[in-house]
């Protein structure tokens, strides 16, 4: 079954050909980073702007690139929750107009499914059962993956998420746009052991996240410093706050994992392409004698393909949208089933 797919949650407008959830026949993926650089973040209404003007062109390119036409396409698949909702739009009502036009099935998927779903390309192989840990921009979320469409969220941020930390603390520090990634190389030249962070948890909840403390202890030793008119070492700086984010991360899943039975891991989202937590990952699974999934980088970051991928598996389960099909801006992973 090939599926066209469309993604435009957030700042990359992007389109894919998928075959059996499973198979890449094409993916493209355009990139509006340095439109968003100058502003330090992704600015709204210029991203939702970027996309109406790309949208048309990439799709083409997919089908070219795939070896397609729209006569060989089966269904056309969205992302139409959670982002921002003006990106959102764009892309849910240009795949109604590709369902409309070609008498095609629409299907319906959320971001972070997607993003899961990222790792049935990466590995063949892999099923569910199995336990995921989402850490994104705007997300972290260690999940239940008990069937495809079937997923039960069972720790979750109470603040900030993992990468938007990430994003923050990179601001403040004068690091450039994507805060986050650049954050992450310059850590690999630091010592994670020059600042003294706090690894916070969730008193009443043990397999919850809360990342505003970390984030604002950080600030804190940075306007300290200023004050006392000295500097951080911003590559030791980097080094400890990746550091102590991926020990809370780490110790909570494995935690989960462990109390919950499962000895297959995951890792999803853009946060995935972190290599601290990829190492600790395939470290801490390594030693239990666990399997752990991490997926390919270019599959960790927003695109299609892996939209297309759990677009499958939607499909089989008879999620298929009407056209009034709507976009949201916030919607639980666990809503459907």
């Amino acid at each position: 079954m090939k599926i066209l797919s469309i993604e435009s949650s957030c700042d990359e407008t992007a389109v894919a050909v998928v075959d059996d959830g499973r198979y890449i026949l094409s993916s493209i993926v355009a990139s509006q980073i340095e439109k968003h650089k100058i502003y330090g973040g992704v600015v709204p209404e210029i991203a939702s702007r970027c996309h109406i003007e790309v949208i048309s062109d990439i799709t083409k390119k997919a089908l070219d690139d795939s070896g397609c036409g729209l006569k060989d396409i089966d269904a056309i698949a969205v992302t139409y929750a959670p982002g921002l909702i003006g990106s959102l739009l764009v892309g849910v009502n240009f795949a109604k107009g590709l369902a409309i036009a070609n008498n095609l099935p629409l299907i319906p998927v959320h971001h972070l499914r997607g993003h899961i779903a990222a790792n049935y390309i990466s590995y063949p192989e892999l099923m569910p059962p199995f336990l995921c840990l989402i850490v994104s921009g705007g997300h972290s979320h260690i999940v239940e993956v008990k069937e495809y469409t079937k997923l039960k969220v069972v720790g979750q941020t109470r603040d900030d998420a993992a990468g938007e930390a990430f994003d923050k603390v990179a601001r403040v520090m004068g690091i450039m746009y994507p805060g986050g990634a650049n954050l992450d190389k310059l850590a690999d030249q630091g010592d994670e052991k020059a600042y003294m962070l706090p690894r916070p948890f969730v008193k009443e909840s043990e397999y919850d996240f809360s990342f505003s403390g970390l984030k604002t202890a950080v600030i804190n030793q940075i306007h300290k410093a200023k004050q006392k008119g000295k500097n951080i070492n911003v590559k030791d700086m980097s080094a400890s706050f990746r550091a102590a984010v991926v020990d809370c991360l780490m110790n909570n899943f494995i935690k989960a994992a462990k109390n919950l039975g499962y000895n297959k891991l995951a890792l999803a989202g853009g946060v995935a392409a972190n290599k601290l937590l990829r190492l600790r990952l395939s470290g801490e699974c390594k030693k239990r004698n666990w399997h752990a999934y991490i997926p390919n980088m270019s599959l960790c970051g927003d695109n299609a393909a892996m939209i297309g991928a759990q677009a499958y598996y939607e499909y089989k389960c008879g999620n298929v949208a009407t056209m009034d099909l709507n976009a949201y801006a916030t919607l639980s992973i666990d809503s459907l089933t």
